[in-house]
């Protein structure tokens, strides 16, 4: 649609069609920084030793393998939302360093969580105890795999801080906060699956250091801080916070609810590892059968996702995230961005809490 019409202060007029052009335009610049830094990075190391390019490997394949790409495009539309110039050279390379320290994340996390499939493939730790028992080598493969594992998502770190340096410094206390809060997050959904007590807020502080700051609240500041704005932080936070725990909330459902085919991971990964998510928080508080189930080994998967609907907890999960979803949107009513991006903004809250297209 282009009958949404905003004037500017430079009496230009912003379009949703021309809005939605520049950000692609944007995306599709990232994705080309991001394989040509690791095509050179892999072009450096070959030269060293072929077999220096595997963690190189491992990162670009986790890459290339695809992803929404949730945290680029938070970045790049609070850059543009908060005026910054398309043109300018900041904003694509700091997309990039988040989608890098993504790939970090999701590869540590899987050897976390010991899952065998990301995005529909073998995930990276699994890939190389493979290679090992294979080649016939020596040691234990499970450990060569995992190595290679930590080594590569430690890689992909050091690529993202290597890419954030390209934009502006304005941006470290942002980027320091950001890395801070996902790896203490990290820590803290480890520590309560181990506990597995039931803590609702602990839960809750979890999601939001994982997904809200992490994948929403913060990449949106760092593209308003390249634009050169603070005066959507207030509205940024609130949007971030309440979109990005409905977004783990649906993942959550997906978890316990989809199939692998849909989500690209093992089904059911939350009860083997014994994930304390808002959603068995709660029903674990309904009906302690939950706890008993999700804690036998070997378990009935349906009998547990039967359970789990009885509690009606799965419908309370949804009817939740559908009032985050307006406290994330109007959370932008009186913010001072263009209407079009107050919408664009809005289209993506429900994209993230319902995984629309």
């Amino acid at each position: 649609m282009t009958t949404e019409v905003t004037a500017r202060p430079d009496d230009r007029v912003l379009t949703t069609d021309s809005a939605r052009r520049t950000t692609q335009h944007l995306l599709k610049r990232v994705e080309h920084h991001l394989r040509d830094f690791l095509t050179a990075e892999n072009e450096l190391w070959t030269t060293v030793d072929p077999r220096a390019t595997v963690p190189v490997t491992a990162v670009a394949g986790l890459i290339d393998s695809g992803g929404k790409r949730l945290r680029p495009a938070f970045c790049v539309m609070g850059y543009l939302a908060a005026g910054g110039d398309a043109d300018a050279p900041g904003v694509v390379p700091a997309a990039a360093a988040l989608e890098m320290l993504h790939a970090c994340a999701l590869i540590h996390d899987d050897v976390m969580d010991a899952s065998g499939q990301r995005r529909g493939a073998p995930t990276v730790h699994v890939t190389h105890s493979a290679r090992h028992r294979d080649s016939a080598w020596r040691g234990e493969g499970r450990r060569f795999g995992e190595s290679v594992a930590i080594l590569a998502g430690d890689l992909a770190l050091v690529y993202s801080d290597q890419l954030m340096a390209e934009a502006p410094s304005a941006v470290v206390p942002v980027w320091s906060e950001l890395r801070a809060e996902l790896i203490i997050g990290q820590y803290m959904d480890v520590a309560a699956a181990a506990e597995f007590a039931v803590d609702p807020e602990l839960s809750r502080w979890i999601a939001l250091a994982k997904s809200g700051r992490y994948t929403i609240h913060r990449p949106l500041v760092v593209g308003a801080t390249l634009a050169g704005s603070t005066a959507l932080g207030t509205a940024f936070e609130e949007y971030g916070a309440t979109v990005g725990e409905a977004f783990q909330l649906r993942d959550d459902l997906l978890g316990a609810f989809g199939n692998s085919a849909d989500t690209g991971k093992p089904a059911g990964l939350d009860f083997t590892q014994h994930k304390m998510t808002l959603l068995l928080g709660w029903a674990m508080r309904r009906d302690e059968r939950v706890h008993d189930l999700v804690t036998t080994p070997g378990h009935d998967p349906d009998e547990l996702r039967d359970l789990l609907l009885g509690t009606g907890v799965p419908d309370d999960v949804e009817r939740h995230i559908a009032g985050l979803v307006e406290r994330g949107r109007a959370a932008l009513d009186d913010a001072p961005m263009d209407q079009v991006w107050r919408d664009e903004l809005g289209a993506m809250a429900l994209r993230v809490a319902y995984r629309k297209a």
